[in-house]
């Protein structure tokens, strides 16, 4: 199975410190680079990850706090001086057209390229390999949390293939779970197939607890979600919208989620992270903390 590739471009919370620049994770899968928000320095954490900005397809927005989109006029800028020929689609929450039309506003643009806007909720889009879900989450203004969803894949058993010698297009209604007939005899797809199954990754991005979380991330592969303050300030957490590591790994065990990465990383604790880490895996051991330029394949 070809691997989808998670790099953590940023990882910090609104303020951004020496080690941890704005919130921007890229994932790669196939032709597809989708970017999932885009805080200021964006274009230049591409750089240091020897990544091409050019290369992005899609960016998703979880929500318009400016430590989440300060990089979009930078990243547009950097793709029209570099001769950009996609499209550029870009979804979020409600609001998210009027925002994009103030940037365009706003900003003077050299060139031009394509560029498509949605406000999304539900799945949002798909094609033969995969399909990409968005859901309202709780941070004061509108919010999507994302999930990307690798569809279960046909796939034939090489070594069983090569005992009977088809060959050529046929293979293809192999791969379609039906069954063929092959130099006069019957094959049967179920015989020669099996189904890879597919992989969820889930991102929850600034939010506050709420009852939509768990079921929406249930059975990810790879949950990325906040973790702005540590279990110490629940309360503060509240006031502002936002999830503790404590909250987040239990969100993690409670979905099921095979892995947790901890992201969106309040500077307080710049000097102990492990703070952050150790409260979440008390809870759920596959728990680790992103840091900048972090990949990640699963």
């Amino acid at each position: 199975m070809l691997m989808i590739k998670i790099t953590f471009l940023g990882t910090s919370d609104a303020v951004p410190s020496a080690e941890r620049n704005h919130t921007s994770i890229l994932l790669n899968y196939k032709d597809e680079n989708i970017l999932v928000d885009c805080g200021e320095g964006t274009q230049r954490q591409f750089r240091k990850a020897e990544l091409n900005p050019c290369k992005v397809t899609r960016l998703l927005i979880t929500h318009w706090h400016g430590d989440h989109v300060l990089g979009i006029p930078g990243l547009l800028q950097t793709l029209n001086f570099s001769d950009y020929n996609k499209t550029l689609f870009i979804y979020g929450p409600k609001g998210t057209k009027e925002f994009m039309n103030q940037t365009f506003k706003t900003f003077i643009f050299q060139g031009k390229f394509n560029v498509e806007v949605k406000e999304v909720e539900g799945k949002f889009f798909e094609n033969d390999y995969f399909y990409l879900e968005a859901k309202k989450m709780t941070h004061g203004i509108p919010c999507n949390a994302y999930n990307f969803v690798l569809k279960d894949k046909v796939r034939i058993d090489k070594k069983k293939l090569e005992k009977t010698g088809i060959k050529g297009p046929i293979l293809q209604k192999l791969k379609e779970g039906k069954d063929i007939v092959y130099d006069g005899k019957k094959y049967s797809a179920k015989n020669l197939t099996y189904e890879e199954e597919g992989k969820k990754i889930s991102f929850v991005l600034d939010t506050s607890l709420n009852k939509e979380i768990i079921p929406f991330a249930k059975n990810s592969n790879l949950l990325i979600c906040e973790s702005t303050f540590g279990e110490e300030l629940e309360e503060q957490a509240k006031e502002y919208h936002h999830l503790t590591s404590k909250q987040s790994a239990e969100i993690a065990k409670k979905s099921n989620s095979e892995k947790l990465i901890l992201t969106h990383i309040s500077q307080r604790y710049s000097k102990n992270p492990k703070i952050i880490l150790n409260s979440a895996k008390k809870i759920f051991k596959n728990s680790s903390l992103a840091n900048d330029l972090d990949v990640v394949e699963i």
